[in-house]
C-alpha cells in the first residue's frame, strides 16, 4: 500500500513558526513535522510515499533527499494551488497505483491507530479515522453519520443543525484506487475547495463500502501553541530526550534534562537551560539567560538576560 501525505499548507495559524518554511517543514524536536505524520505508517509496514508539496517549498524536498532518518521511498506532487485535500489527490494520482493512505501532515495519531486503519481495509473499500467531539466541535471538522461500524453519510463543516452525530473524520483515510474517479465529479464547496468528503459520499453512493475506526486520541498542530505542547510532550516521551549536539557552551551554564540542544547553537555564559527545552539549529543564547518549557526557532536569539518560560522564541 501507498501512502499520500499533504503537506503543502502555508501554515498561516502556526506563525511566526512558519515565517520562513511550510507547515510541513515546522521543527518538531529534531524532525519535520511532516515526518512525524510519516512514522506510524512507516512502523506499520509502508515504504511508498508521495508528498503533496507546494510549488516553492525546496526546504522539504532537500531534506528529504540528504537529511530524513526515515528509510522509505519518496516522490514528490507539486499542488500549483491551495484548493482543498481533493484538489491536492488529484495532484498525486498519476502516482497512485492501487489502494492507498491518504493523511495530512498536521494531524498525528498513533501507530497503534494506524495498525487498526490498516486492518479494517481487508474488510472494506474505503476506512475513515474517527474522533467524537464535543457537539460544538463538530462544525469545524467532517461531520459522520454511521449504522453501526459503517460510514452512511459525510459532510465537511456541516452548518448547524445538519450534524447527525458528534463522531467527525479526522484526516487519516485508507481508499480504493477508485476513489480517484470520482475527484472529477467535485466541484468547488461554499469555502471554495474542492472537498475530499464530496468524494467519499460519491463512492459511498456508488455501493463502496466504508468503515469508520475510532481513535482514542490525536494531535492536531494548527497554532504555536500546539507546537510547544507537542514539544513537550515529546521531550517526556522520547526515548533519548537528552539530545547536546552544540560543544558551544559557555563557563557557568547549567543544562538541565529533559532537553535537544542542535549543532551550531551558542549559549553563552551563567544561562540556565532546561528543563524542557529544544533550542534549533542556528539559534543562539546571550549571557546570563534563562530558558524552560520553550522552543527557540533557527535565526532566533535569547537576549543577554533574558528568561524565556512556556514559549516559542522566533
Amino acid at each position: 500500500m501507498q501512502a499520500v501525505i499533504l503537506a503543502a499548507g502555508l501554515g498561516i495559524r502556526l506563525q511566526p513558526v512558519t515565517r520562513d518554511r511550510s507547515k510541513a517543514m515546522a521543527p518538531t524536536l529534531g524532525r519535520p513535522l511532516v515526518e512525524r505524520a510519516m512514522m506510524p505508517y512507516a512502523a506499520n509496514g509502508i515504504t511508498d510515499f508521495v508528498l503533496v508539496v507546494g510549488a516553492d517549498d525546496e526546504e522539504i524536498k532537500r531534506h528529504f533527499t540528504y537529511r530524513s532518518g526515515i528509510e522509505v521511498r519518496i516522490r514528490f506532487a507539486v499542488q500549483e494551488e491551495r484548493l482543498g485535500m481533493a484538489h491536492a489527490l488529484a495532484a498525486a494520482a498519476e502516482f497512485i497505483e492501487g489502494p492507498f493512505v491518504l493523511s495530512a501532515c498536521d494531524s498525528l495519531v498513533s501507530g497503534e491507530h494506524v495498525g487498526e486503519v490498516l486492518r479494517a481495509a481487508d474488510s472494506a473499500d474505503a476506512v475513515l479515522s474517527l474522533l467524537d467531539v464535543e457537539s460544538g466541535l463538530v462544525a469545524r471538522s467532517a461531520s459522520v453519520e454511521l449504522d453501526g461500524i459503517w460510514v452512511r453519510r459525510i459532510v465537511e463543516k456541516p452548518v448547524p443543525g445538519e450534524a447527525t452525530s458528534n463522531t467527525v473524520s479526522l484526516p487519516h483515510y485508507v481508499f480504493p484506487r477508485r476513489l480517484i474517479d470520482h475527484l472529477a465529479g467535485v466541484g468547488r464547496s461554499v469555502r471554495g475547495e474542492y472537498e475530499i468528503q464530496d468524494a467519499i459520499q460519491a463512492l459511498i453512493n456508488d455501493g463502496g463500502t466504508v468503515v469508520g475506526i475510532r481513535a482514542a486520541e490525536r494531535c492536531q498542530v494548527s497554532t504555536p501553541e500546539d507546537l510547544l505542547a507537542l514539544t513537550m510532550q515529546l521531550l517526556r516521551e522520547e526515548v533519548e530526550p537528552t539530545h547536546i549536539a552544540t560543544e558551544r557552551v559557555g563557563e557557568g551554564t547549567d543544562l538541565v534534562a529533559p532537553l535537544r540542544i542542535e549543532a551550531g547553537v551558542v549559549i553563552g555564559d551563567h544561562c540556565e537551560i532546561g528543563p524542557n527545552v529544544y533550542l534549533e539549529s542556528g539559534s543562539s543564547v546571550g549571557n546570563g539567560a534563562v530558558v524552560r518549557e520553550s522552543v527557540v526557532l533557527r535565526n532566533a536569539r535569547v537576549r543577554d538576560g533574558q528568561r524565556v518560560v512556556a514559549e516559542i522564541l522566533s
